[in-house]
């Protein structure tokens, strides 16, 4: 581990130790999606495949009664991308997620181990089945790192980390393999070194929603350069259950490659009782592939219990080969 990582752990240590077990807390939620996407028609027709998936995630939580608390997120899922027709297929289980976090005053909170650094929310954030299906190309996960949260009196929430992609044995899986990563493999930030950061702000005023966010990705083994990146989205929730969002990514040697990219999500999505309708716009340019182009609409119902059946159609154009995509998944909640 990196040692200046290491240093950060055993600063650290003291708040656990404080903690008397009087005060201490378990708590654990999770969920089970099952789900199938499927490739309908295409204009290459080796392209018409079927993914019918499942995926198990499970987060805990030990709180101490200082404020400090150990946290773990487990993922169960397919660990590599569909070729040909297949069912529950290369199934891998491993740490999505695993660290010690404190607070500093009463602003601040810090984060260490294995963890997701903040940068843009569409990946996360925006409604549907396929809403967040391109931005899904910039999400930082799996980092090792230090990251803090600081509360900025009323003027919204400051995040920032240093971080390096996972190249310990957490990085494989276990069931399916995934094999160990190396920084050997190259790719922007998988350095073994807190060479990388990623800083953004995000406030709220009213119903309105907005955030503005940085990226520095050290270049890696045979990368052509340091990967810069850009972030800005805004978000609107009307009375009536209509909401929108919108987010914009920007990048220089892209992944440490020789592209720019740059990433155009706008999605919203209206609540009519158990019932969210939902449309998705999204573009993606990058130099060397060209560009890719999103359209999709769903539904989501959420039943009583809190399971949610979802159901969407995209039509994705990728370097002039359109694809058309139905997707449905059954997300059923878990907790205890």
């Amino acid at each position: 581990m990196n040692k200046t990582l290491a240093a950060a752990l055993a600063f650290g240590a003291p708040f656990v130790f404080s903690a008397t077990a009087a005060q201490a807390e378990f708590t654990w939620e999770g969920e089970i999606e099952i789900g199938n996407e499927q490739i309908i028609s295409s204009d290459v027709a080796a392209n018409e495949i079927r993914d019918t998936y499942a995926t198990i995630t499970a987060t805990g939580t030990y709180t101490f009664g200082n404020g400090v608390s150990l946290f773990s997120t487990l993922t169960a899922e397919s660990v590599t991308d569909a070729t040909a027709d297949r069912s529950f297929d290369d199934i891998g289980l491993y740490v999505e997620e695993i660290g010690l976090s404190f607070g500093i005053g009463e602003a601040t909170t810090v984060s260490i181990g294995k963890l997701h650094p903040v940068f843009g929310t569409a990946w996360d954030d925006a409604a549907g089945f396929f809403g967040g299906t391109l931005a899904e190309d910039y999400e930082l996960a799996e980092q090792i790192g230090v990251l803090t949260d600081v509360e900025l009196n009323g003027a919204g929430t400051l995040s920032f980390g240093v971080f390096y992609a996972d190249d310990t044995g957490l990085s494989r899986s276990a069931w399916f393999d995934r094999g160990r990563n190396t920084a050997a493999a190259g790719g922007a930030g998988n350095t073994g070194e807190l060479d990388n950061f990623a800083i953004q702000w995000a406030h709220s005023v009213g119903a309105t929603r907005f955030h503005i966010g940085a990226r520095h990705l050290s270049a890696s083994a045979g990368d052509v350069d340091d990967e810069q990146g850009f972030v800005a989205g805004i978000g609107h929730s009307f009375a009536d259950g209509f909401d929108v969002f919108a987010e914009v990514a920007s990048f220089s040697n892209f992944g440490g490659g020789a592209d720019d990219a740059t990433y155009a999500t706008l999605n919203a999505a209206y609540g009519i009782g158990q019932w969210t309708l939902s449309g998705t716009l999204a573009h993606r340019d990058l130099d060397s592939a060209g560009d890719t182009d999103l359209i999709s609409v769903g539904a989501d119902y959420e039943f009583q219990n809190g399971m949610t059946l979802s159901g969407a159609l995209a039509q994705v154009e990728d370097t002039g080969v359109a694809d058309t995509t139905l997707g449905v998944s059954l997300i059923i909640p878990l907790g205890g």
